[in-house]
């Protein structure tokens, strides 16, 4: 119920719903993501009066509640949404909780999801799959080989019984690699939640066209929405900085899973730190730029000798982008500990490798412990 709390917190309204073992919980999508995934599947069906989805992989089903249910989640996206879950357990959870929800549009099957499709006959507007990324020694995995199903074995079949099939990927996922392992995929979204990447999805459709990459921050207080194709990167000019300015910039986890690396200078008017270094700087602070921003209060040599004379307290936070240290390792190599107001950024401004000491960018100076 701790956890509920955060992940699927309208799920409290009702006390009669039951919860799955902790494996099943923890893979499980967020509210936050499954309605994303609800609001995206309403786009791709066109506002259709009549519309058929199915989950192969269902879990938990909060992905399958999402599609299904009407408010607060959104609006009921389709007539007809199929919960297919070989675990027998699974299948009686989702049942009972299929009636305390009241989702009389929402069917459980317990099945081989790759039997099911290749037998059952049925036409889908949607089909959706989110493979088990644990391999048989219950270690995480993240390539779609690896997974179980294996969509890839499965891809024709799959493709042969949906207008659009949708993939929930690892965070870790290669997307270049994936998205040649894939057959037309017209668009990929990454969500991330607080500064962390949770999900990618492929979205598969029946012709080929560009790919439109969607990268997506999902928290109420700085959300925020950036499409693009790798045309649009390819060809966007990047402006590298002579020096760094006043703030630095480091974009959020989904800009930078997507690789809008180029277009960041265009969207938000910063300045690249180097070709490699996915850091951006600028004279003002721009308060929309999604991700952490600093105050650089100025250059230091990153030796214990000098960084023990700067900082006081001998706590800070460091980060290294584009530089041959790891952070840890830097950070024990200064004698630092964690903690504290203050940030060293390791990295490389042009072809110079640089300490940066840095403050938030809304930190006041009478807060800041500097000698």
């Amino acid at each position: 119920m701790r956890v509920a709390r955060t992940k699927w917190p309208w799920l409290l309204n009702y006390d009669e719903f039951l919860y799955p073992p902790r494996l099943n919980r923890e893979q499980s999508s967020s509210e936050t993501t499954a309605k994303y995934k609800a609001g995206l599947a309403k786009r791709l069906l066109n506002d259709s009066e009549t519309a058929r989805i199915c989950d192969l992989t269902g879990g938990m089903g909060i992905d399958c509640i999402a599609l299904a249910v009407g408010q607060p989640l959104g609006d009921s996206v389709c007539t007809e949404v199929d919960y297919v879950e070989l675990n027998a357990e699974l299948c009686s959870l989702m049942e009972h909780n299929r009636k305390v929800l009241g989702l009389e549009n929402l069917h459980v099957h317990q099945a081989d999801s790759m039997e099911w499709i290749s037998s059952g006959g049925k036409y889908y507007d949607i089909l959706y799959i989110d493979p088990a990324r644990r391999s048989s020694s219950g270690h995480k995995v993240s390539a779609f080989e690896d997974c179980e199903p294996n969509i890839i074995e499965h891809l024709p079949a799959l493709l042969d019984r949906c207008r659009w099939l949708m993939v929930k990927a690892s965070p870790m996922i290669d997307i270049s690699l994936a998205q040649r392992q894939l057959s037309l995929v017209t668009e990929i979204h990454i969500l991330s939640i607080k500064g962390e990447c949770k999900e990618v999805l492929f979205v598969c459709g029946q012709q080929e066209k560009e790919t439109t990459i969607y990268c997506n921050g999902l928290s109420a207080a700085k959300g925020y929405e950036h499409q693009f194709c790798r045309s649009d990167e390819l060809s966007a000019v990047p402006c590298f900085c002579t020096e760094v300015k006043q703030y630095l910039y480091e974009p959020d986890a989904a800009l930078m899973k997507g690789g809008a690396f180029n277009l960041i200078c265009q969207w938000f008017g910063v300045e690249k730190l180097a070709r490699n270094t996915q850091l951006y700087t600028s004279e003002t602070h721009i308060e929309s730029f999604p991700g952490r921003a600093f105050r650089v209060l100025g250059e230091i040599h990153l030796s214990r000798k000098e960084v023990s004379h700067a900082i006081a307290e001998g706590k800070a936070h460091v980060i290294t982008r584009n530089y041959p240290v790891e952070a840890a390792t830097l950070q024990r190599q200064l004698g630092l500990k964690e903690g504290g107001q203050l940030f060293i950024v390791a990295t490389t401004v042009g072809t110079h490798k640089v300490g940066l000491l840095c403050c938030p960018a809304t930190q006041q100076d009478d807060f800041l412990k500097v000698k």
